[in-house]
């Protein structure tokens, strides 16, 4: 499809989107199963309308799904709920560590034993497979920072570390695979890829939060109206933030969401709205001066916005790399494996000694949503030198996987969540 066809067929869909999200709301399955529906139509799989390649075409697409990932991940954090305490964040921060290497080592060990992958690729794949997506897991994430409940806060804040905390493994397998320098005995990998890079762009996400909020009420003074371009200084704090993480060897993913956590932090507790009392969001315009009028708020919107149209067009784009012969019974199996056992067994595991309900430990378990950060991981190994012959198998596995993922938790997800809110659970 040339581009004449792909801004023809995006913008209808745009159009399309505009005029029905009404309906698509009110049905039983999530939108995402909408567009790919759509994408499966249009792509090889149906008329063939088009057909998108992401070996040839894996420079854009990793720029497209890098920047959809930083996006969702600032719009994450500026959503959680405040003050941060150890008792709230630990739940999330073992799954997102703890858990995550968890389910690199059983997808790296089924991959290794039961698809014959080489080790390095094993491992490759188990990192490209084992985030959780902030992107497609729109219907169990936090919705604003007045909600407090447990379930979406866990989902949300592991989504948005774990996206940065796969990293170190994703450089472990181009290590393996001898793309990638691991030092004598795996030595440069622990100090520089773990221990460095997650240090750093933990520190580098805080300290530019906590200084953009402190810079932002200083120009603001006591005139307390909205004159700065929220919109403009959340995406400059994401591009500052992420190229900082780059120059610094730092993991930019996990920066980005820590400067959106910090700046939100910062800014009601300067405000002086920071307590112990749970804040509900208000239906009516506040007045000026108030939260509502803070960079992590105010840039919120605009943010979710463009989280919309990336997931549309991305979603799209799956469509138009599935044929029918990506289908195989070993993506199936992958794809079983790891809704079945190595995602509610890694959580399991991570959330031992936690005091969390069997309830909400199993919801967890099952609604580990992959998504657009897997993408960017596979194409970000193919532009490191991935031979062409275990790129296209990584793909394929990827891409049902994704899709199954889609499908099946994009089905389950209304109604289990309907049925869990008739007894939610706060923080």
């Amino acid at each position: 499809m040339n581009s004449t066809g792909w801004f023809l067929l995006v913008g209808g869909l745009m159009l399309a989107m505009g005029l029905t999200m009404p309906v698509i709301k009110r049905l039983p399955v999530t939108s995402a199963i909408v567009y790919l529906a759509v994408g499966l139509l249009v792509g090889p799989t149906g008329f063939g309308l088009f057909h998108f390649n992401p070996l040839k075409q894996s420079a854009l697409l990793e720029i497209l799904t890098e920047v959809v990932v930083l996006i969702s991940l600032f719009s994450a954090g500026v959503k959680m709920p405040v003050p941060l305490t150890f008792t709230r964040w630990r739940r999330p921060v073992f799954l997102a560590f703890f858990s995550m290497a968890v389910t690199v080592a059983l997808v790296a060990g089924f991959s290794y034993y039961l698809l014959g992958l080489s080790l390095g690729a094993a491992v490759l794949l188990g990192a490209i497979i084992a985030p959780t997506d902030p992107v497609l897991a729109t219907e169990v994430q936090i919705r604003h920072a007045g909600d407090h409940d447990r379930l979406r806060f866990i989902l949300t804040s592991e989504a948005g570390m774990n996206d940065g905390s796969a990293f170190p493994f994703v450089m472990l397998g181009l290590g393996l695979l001898g793309l990638h320098d691991l030092g004598d005995f795996g030595q440069r990998w622990i100090v520089v890829d773990v221990l460095w890079a997650t240090a750093a762009g933990v520190a580098i996400g805080v300290i530019a939060g906590w200084a953009l909020a402190h810079l932002a009420t200083r120009l603001r003074g006591n005139r307390q109206d909205p004159d700065l371009l929220n919109d403009f200084l959340g995406l400059g704090l994401i591009g500052a933030v992420y190229g900082l993480s780059l120059w610094l060897n730092a993991w930019g993913f996990l920066a980005v969401f820590f400067a959106a956590v910090a700046l939100r932090h910062t800014e009601l507790k300067l405000a002086g709205a920071v307590s112990g009392t749970r804040q509900q969001p208000q239906a009516t315009a506040p007045p000026e001066g108030s939260p509502q009028h803070h960079v992590s708020v105010a840039s919120l919107v605009f943010k979710e916005h463009l989280e919309r149209l990336s997931e549309l067009v991305l979603i799209l784009l799956i469509g138009g790399m599935l044929f029918v012969d990506s289908w195989s019974w070993r993506a199936f199996g992958l794809a079983l494996f790891i809704f079945t056992v190595a995602r509610p067994l890694s959580v399991m595991i991570g959330l031992i000694g936690t005091r969390t309900t069997w309830r909400i430990r199993g919801l967890v378990g099952w609604f580990g949503v992959r998504g657009i950060g897997s993408f960017y991981y596979l194409m970000y190994a193919i532009q490191h030198g991935l031979q062409e012959e275990l790129a296209i198998e990584l793909i394929h596995l990827t891409l049902v996987v994704v899709t199954l993922s889609i499908l099946v938790h994009g089905i389950s997800v209304k109604p289990t969540m309907h049925k869990y809110w008739r007894r939610p659970s706060g923080l």
